[in-house]
């Protein structure tokens, strides 16, 4: 059961961490107008504030595994809460999100995920925010950097299913680069909802790259097997029977 000071401290970590994204947006600011290399340092800034002041404040280690990617590739990992996408960006050095469109408005994250590269979609009709998905892409390839696509859409909670989405196989097949899944156990201890942040050790995992030339639907049984299975491995480490 956890104490009123656990809560207190997860009430304070997420105080503080939306105050740092403030601060860090401010003060790199200058350096992110003129350089789109100063907006990514500021988000690896904070990326690095998060992950030291959550270790300190609610026990809560997080651990990469795997090859980090470097090169032009795509990156579709499981998602599961913010830390991911914190854990994953922090890792890499110039990652960029398929990302909700309505977070282009999001003070602070808004501005400077678009600085970074980041591709808003807009996800009310699915066919056609798949070919502005691939427009927006196709339009931004001369900078260079790692691709995220989440490809279950949405943050899944542990034990929960929801479908794979086509998206992340138009993607695969007309980029012609090669995927890495990334498996995550994160959601443990950071969940979906809510304000407690649990002990432990959060632990995503980069696994093998899915080189391009499968067929959608061979790709797409490939990734979904091994990005499950990845997971269900780390959540069942950390002790959790789903």
């Amino acid at each position: 059961m956890p104490t009123p000071i656990r809560w207190l401290l997860s009430l304070v970590f997420i105080v503080q961490m939306y105050l740092a994204m403030a601060v860090v947006a401010v003060v790199y600011l200058p350096y992110a107008l003129l350089s789109r290399d100063g907006a990514v340092a500021a988000c690896h800034a904070f990326c690095w504030w998060v992950r030291l002041s959550l270790r300190a404040l609610c026990g809560l280690k997080t651990e990469i595994r795997g090859p980090v990617p470097t090169g032009e590739v795509l990156v579709a990992p499981k998602h599961q809460s913010f830390l991911d996408i914190i854990m994953i960006y922090s890792a890499m050095p110039r990652a960029k999100f398929i990302m909700k469109a309505e977070l282009r408005f999001a003070p602070f994250l808004g501005w400077y995920a678009l600085r970074i590269g980041c591709v808003p979609v807009n996800r009310g009709k699915r066919g056609a925010a798949i070919t502005k998905m691939m427009a927006d892409v196709r339009s931004g390839a001369s900078r260079p950097g790692q691709l995220v696509i989440y490809p279950q859409g949405t943050r899944v909670a542990p034990g929960e299913k929801l479908p794979y989405k086509a998206g992340t196989a138009a993607l695969y097949s007309q980029l012609g680069q090669t995927c890495v899944p990334v498996g995550a156990n994160v959601g443990l201890f950071w969940p979906k909802h809510g304000i407690l942040r649990h002990p432990g050790t959060a632990v995503v995992e980069f696994l093998p790259a899915i080189e391009p030339g499968l067929t959608n639907a061979e790709f797409m049984a490939r990734l979904e097997a091994e990005v499950e299975t990845s997971s269900n491995a780390l959540m069942a480490e950390a002790g959790f029977r789903g």
